[in-house]
């Protein structure tokens, strides 16, 4: 099997690093034992070995995965993800374990839920991350984005862990079912903050970052952004009427607090891009969040670049730039975008 591996080295010139792994995870499927335990053994005695660690682990997942996948008979399933567990530490099986996922979900989760005890905080955060509905660069699980539901169990067991990795974690997790599901998130942290410890604050609000981008009037009061109806706000008020690819827009706008209580606000906008087709599509971004006293006046800049990236095609025409307050829009700007 070491053979074959080498072997492959001429055939990962050129090749991003997830088609290396996979190459590298085909060549220890074609000549690696195709018994379960027999690979296990194989991959135990390899972790003696303390420089059997780094990028060299992920495709030795993926092959624990596959085989056990294939083979479900016994306790194969159950012991391959016991053996990802002890892999994780040297580099996260996170990507693997979603093979396991999707081929059996719920006798996956009830092996992956006792992870969660688990002395080892990079296993713990296995527990989170592999099952996270939204996974970046992992293959979809299309049974959790069905019922993201089935995983609560896992997060309200480590929204409290002592560690911050595992936390993070946790977060993300529920911003990705608020994609989908924002009352179930908005929900599942309203009772962590019941039942709070002084690191639930920071995780809730990662958790809704989405939910608050969207403008959810549940998630913004929850984090003490209510409706400010005593909020008076001037602009925005664009420097530019036409902005060329390449530059940059400005504008500005004021806020004034005319009631007689302090007003949390969070500020965000929205450039609304042209599409090719003449229609628009909304973009939110973070400004800022701040306390305005009764009676404060507050004068704000913005500065948005058009510089090409390969996430954004920009098109001629008209666009607007919109302020959004506490979740609401507070006032409109159009402007051209100039391409040529």
């Amino acid at each position: 099997m070491a053979a074959a591996v080498r072997d492959c080295a001429p055939a990962l010139k050129g090749l991003a690093l997830r088609q290396r792994s996979d190459v590298l995870r085909d060549a220890i499927l074609a000549c690696g034992p195709e018994d379960p335990d027999a690979l296990e053994a194989v991959v135990r005695k390899a972790l003696l070995d303390p420089r059997f660690t780094g990028w060299m682990i992920w495709p030795v997942t993926e092959a624990v995965a596959a085989v056990a996948s294939a083979k479900r008979d016994g306790t194969a399933f159950e012991d391959a993800l016991g053996l990802l567990a002890d892999l994780t530490p040297r580099l996260t099986a996170e990507f693997a374990v979603r093979r396991l996922l999707n081929a059996d979900l719920d006798r996956a989760l009830a092996v992956i839920g006792t992870w969660t005890k688990h002395p080892d905080d990079h296993v713990r955060r296995l527990a989170s991350e592999g099952t996270r509905p939204r996974l970046p660069w992992a293959v979809r699980v299309p049974e959790i984005l069905a019922r993201p539901e089935a995983t609560l169990a896992i997060l309200n067991a480590l929204y409290r862990d002592p560690s911050e990795y595992v936390r993070r974690s946790v977060a993300n997790h529920v911003n990705d079912i608020s994609h989908a599901q924002v009352d179930l998130a908005v929900d599942t942290v309203r009772q962590w903050s019941a039942a709070p410890d002084a690191h639930t604050p920071r995780l809730v609000r990662r958790a809704l970052r989405t939910a608050v981008k969207q403008g959810d009037r549940r998630a913004l009061a929850l984090l003490g952004f209510e409706s400010a109806t005593d909020l008076v706000v001037d602009g925005p008020v664009v420097s530019e009427t036409a902005v060329a690819v390449g530059g940059e827009l400005r504008f500005g706008f004021t806020l004034e607090n005319q009631g007689e209580e302090p007003l949390q606000l969070v500020i965000d906008y929205v450039i609304h891009y042209r599409k090719a087709n003449g229609t628009t599509a909304p973009k939110v971004y973070k400004l800022t969040t701040r306390t305005l006293q009764p009676g404060e006046r507050s004068e704000h800049t913005a500065v948005r670049s058009f510089k090409p990236i390969s996430t954004r095609t920009f098109h001629s025409g008209a666009h607007a730039v919109e302020l959004q307050v506490n979740g609401e829009p507070r006032g409109k700007a159009s402007f051209d975008v100039v391409t040529a």
